[in-house]
């Protein structure tokens, strides 16, 4: 699925834009994922695993979600910079169509100015313009307060836990959060 960009102004005054991933983001993309796998313990893959992301695999991933009605990418931009990305999914199994999935990350230097706030609002949109979806879900890792505190700020509620579901490379366990959001279908 496609969105329309949409700049809006970070906290800082910069501008930022919001829109779906295009081939000559790749590199920017690239990028991102892999300094963001390795500024916090709660993105659920370490730096060296990004060596897995290609070019190729991320135009087709680019192409595909483009042209999919059942899923989205939404990248930010600020400064003609890669400052994070988002996702939602929507189940088409009948049992499942009333679910969707959303997930986001953030490069740390752009923590606190608004973004996350804003690719949720467009997440929420998508979501709302299907009249199927009752509600999103997402997880969170333990620990990840900043997170929890965004996703409580745009109406997720805990579900449920998943104890142990996360081990670190020094052999911490973490546990998984399960979190809801209910759309008002009035």
């Amino acid at each position: 699925m496609t969105i329309t960009p949409r700049q809006f102004t970070l906290k800082d005054g910069r501008s930022a834009e919001l829109r779906s991933p295009r081939e000559e983001d790749i590199q920017g993309v690239l990028d991102y994922l892999r300094i963001s796998a390795g500024e916090t313990d709660f993105i659920l893959r370490y730096p060296e695993e990004c060596d897995r992301y290609t070019y190729e695999s991320e135009k087709a991933l680019f192409e595909r979600m483009n042209a999919s009605e059942d899923e989205a990418m939404i990248i930010c931009l600020v400064d003609g910079k890669v400052a994070g990305n988002c996702g939602i999914h929507f189940n088409q199994n009948l049992k499942l169509r009333h679910r969707a999935g959303v997930a986001i990350a953030l490069c740390k230097e752009f923590w606190n100015l608004g973004i996350g706030t804003q690719m949720f609002r467009e997440m929420i949109r998508l979501a709302e313009e299907k009249p199927f979806v009752l509600q999103l879900e997402l997880e969170f890792v333990e620990g990840n307060t900043r997170a929890r505190a965004l996703y409580e700020k745009m109406g997720f509620a805990i579900t449920g836990i998943r104890p142990d579901s996360i081990r670190l490379k020094d052999g911490t366990m973490l546990a998984e959060y399960m979190m809801m959001k209910k759309l008002d279908r009035r």
